[in-house]
């Protein structure tokens, strides 16, 4: 049996990942996994390929271990791991809530690494992964400071995994968008503390883009020129300088009190 898994498939890029693939890709099934098993459900109406919903948190060592269960007695082909669920925490360190705080390196990080990790045994010569990172792996971001430490490691670790699986013929690439219009701001109480945003981007326009450049076996993904020439840019200035820049656009104090 071939498979693709989704995660993150409730909404947002997720959603489009699962579209984006059922319209490339004959399969026997696609596992969409997410906590609202109702939204799941509503892909199966709209795809060519059969979708099998699985509800699961991620930040859950028991629902990880149902995942684990699940391959093992069913033992497919997994032809395209995306990794896309993932949530933030804006806003000043210190004033948010550590267990939110934490939440968002268990999904983003943890739960990222356990999938990898355990998809992997069911994968061979020609297969893929998607890791969704972001334009925050880059750099150091103040008042997302976990959230960028968070998708830096995405970035690190699908480049290095990437190279350890080139001899099995398994190709790994980072996707690392903009700013994207998603639900993930409101959870992320996006408008309290971002006040300049250069461009939107649709999530649908990231997954499609994401699924051209993997058909070139491109290890990172970047939608959209004026992110490409941000990227290089951040690689070529010094941290403090692109953190000021990022804290001036964005009107957060600058008095240095030490």
């Amino acid at each position: 049996m071939q498979i693709a898994v989704v995660t993150g498939a409730s909404a947002g890029i997720g959603r489009e990942f699962v579209f984006s693939i059922d319209r490339r890709y004959e399969l026997d099934e696609i596992w969409v996994i997410a906590r609202r098993t109702e939204r799941l459900e509503e892909l199966s109406g709209r795809c060519r390929n059969r979708i099998r919903p699985v509800g699961m948190d991620l930040t859950d060592s028991g629902d990880l271990e149902r995942y684990r269960h699940m391959l093992e007695n069913e033992k497919p082909e997994i032809k395209l791991l995306v990794n896309s669920a993932g949530c933030g925490v804006f806003g000043p360190f210190e004033e948010k809530e550590l267990d939110k705080l934490l939440g968002s390196v268990q999904l983003n990080s943890v739960a990222l690494t356990a999938m990898c990790h355990m998809s992997l045994p069911y994968m061979t010569k020609g297969d893929n992964i998607i890791n969704v990172g972001s334009n925050s792996s880059w750099q150091p971001v103040p008042y997302q400071a976990v959230y960028g430490a968070s998708k830096s490691y995405v970035l690190s670790f699908s480049r290095a995994i990437g190279r350890e699986l080139r001899p099995r013929g398994i190709h790994v690439m980072c996707v690392c968008p903009g700013w994207i219009r998603t639900e993930f701001q409101e959870y992320a109480h996006h408008d309290e503390y971002i006040r300049y945003v250069d461009r939107w981007y649709d999530p649908d326009e990231v997954a499609e883009q994401a699924m051209k450049d993997l058909e070139k076996k491109k290890a990172v993904s970047i939608l959209g020129a004026p992110v490409r020439r941000q990227v290089k840019l951040v690689k070529h200035l010094p941290v403090d300088l692109v953190m000021d820049i990022w804290c001036r656009q964005q009107g957060f104090d600058m008095t240095d009190n030490r």
